[in-house]
């Protein structure tokens, strides 16, 4: 089936010029029989279908000027000088019609020199016969008309008009034919540009979403897996001391039900933070920073994993987007040693406030199960360090356990 937009966009411009052809055609023929009676050439007659053809070939290849501008361009030409040559009495329409000719090659040829040859051609070819006219007429012996007398008389001085006016009149139509082509091409470049512009627009916004769903997922999986293992640990060591140690299968319940607290806490403050503008103060929507790692190293060892926390050196602003991004690392790395490293496996976080860098290493003995490669969140880490312009190690140890190492650049007057 034939594309309807596609049929529509070469059929108005061809309309269009159409209209134009025929009513060019009709003033051409107005214009002659006027010129007739006008005496235009001393006629007082003229053959009324040399009058037709005349007007039929300088007008009617105009209708397929766009579409053929160079062709048009040579038969309206042609017509016109044939036309001059049986001294059909009309003027007017045959100078607009190549005129028009003429423009339109300079405005729609593609092809820059083709068009530059063609409008050569025409142009040489007129002045070639308007100088053969000229001296014709000077040489003619014959007294009528002008005066021919001195060296600037009347009949020169019609001459170096004539001369001008043909000047003015081709150099116009070159001049207005190449700024009509040169204003198309910059339309077409703007209309490209627009488009390529819509698609990187479509592209950035479906990367947004793709990224909006990695960040959300990223949030939830550090959030319910640190909490639900926590809460798996509480809940065996409550199901095995149940009989034994009431007490402490009720202090274990009670863990349970904290840890499922925070949960609560920590994704209702993940909500707030996905709906926070992005125009507002990026530090309102963190939620959680380095300032949490003394309660999150208290959580891990009130859950079965001996950890401690060492900071080195002064404590310095970091982005907020890094702190949070540090402490999930931290977070996901202590759930990690909680859940694989085994009933001895302990903990230890250092943070390093170095003048370039902001280190925070979390080292864990015990089984060195986990592969560095697999798994949810070793993906997420990786994506944190990315996303916070930095890097990290993820490696297991020669005498068991593993390490996780992020190191992220500290960028001057960084508020906190």
């Amino acid at each position: 089936m034939s594309d309807p937009t596609r049929a529509t966009s070469w059929w108005v411009p061809l309309r269009g010029d159409v209209w134009l052809a025929v009513a060019l055609f009709v003033t051409a023929v107005l214009s002659t029989a006027l010129g007739s009676v006008a005496g235009i050439y001393s006629q007082t007659e003229v053959d009324l279908r040399f009058a037709l053809l005349y007007a039929f070939g300088v007008t009617a290849p105009l209708a397929w000027r766009r579409r053929l501008p160079s062709t048009v361009a040579v038969a309206v030409s042609i017509a016109f000088f044939l036309g001059m040559m049986a001294r059909i009495p009309e003027l007017y329409v045959g100078n607009v019609a190549v005129f028009i000719a003429f423009y339109t090659v300079g405005a729609w040829v593609d092809d820059r020199r083709r068009a530059f040859i063609v409008r050569m051609v025409i142009i040489v070819g007129m002045f070639i016969w308007l100088l053969v006219t000229m001296f014709i007429d000077a040489t003619a012996p014959t007294d009528e008309g002008l005066s021919r007398a001195g060296l600037f008389s009347p009949y020169v001085a019609f001459m170096l008009i004539q001369f001008l006016v043909n000047v003015a009149f081709f150099g116009g139509a070159y001049y207005f034919g190449n700024r009509t082509f040169e204003s198309r091409r910059q339309r077409e470049v703007l209309a490209e540009r627009t488009v390529e512009l819509e698609r990187e627009r479509e592209t950035t916004a479906a990367q947004a979403v793709a990224l909006d769903r990695v960040r959300i997922a990223r949030e939830l999986h550090d959030v319910v897996a640190h909490h639900v293992s926590a809460m798996g640990v509480q809940a065996a060591a409550a199901r095995t001391v149940w009989d034994a140690d009431p007490d402490a299968a009720r202090r274990a319940l009670i863990d349970i039900e904290q840890a499922a607290r925070d949960a609560l806490v920590e994704l209702r403050q993940l909500l707030e933070t996905l709906r926070t503008p992005v125009d507002d103060d990026p530090s309102d929507a963190s939620t959680v920073g380095l300032d949490g790692l003394p309660a999150l190293v208290a959580h891990a060892n009130e859950n079965g994993l001996p950890t401690t926390l060492t900071i080195i050196g002064e404590p310095a602003p970091v982005a907020p987007t890094v702190q949070v991004n540090a402490f999930r690392i931290t977070q996901e790395a202590l759930t990690n040693a909680r859940r694989h490293g085994g009933p001895d496996a302990a903990a230890d976080v250092r943070v390093r406030y170095l003048p370039a860098a902001l280190e925070v290493e979390i080292v864990n003995s015990g089984r060195p199960s986990l592969s560095s490669q697999s798994g949810l969140g070793l993906l997420g880490m990786r994506e944190r360090a990315a996303a916070s312009g930095g890097s990290i190690e993820i490696s297991p140890r020669r005498e068991g356990g593993f390490r996780v190492r992020l190191s992220v650049p500290r960028l001057e007057g960084v508020g906190a």
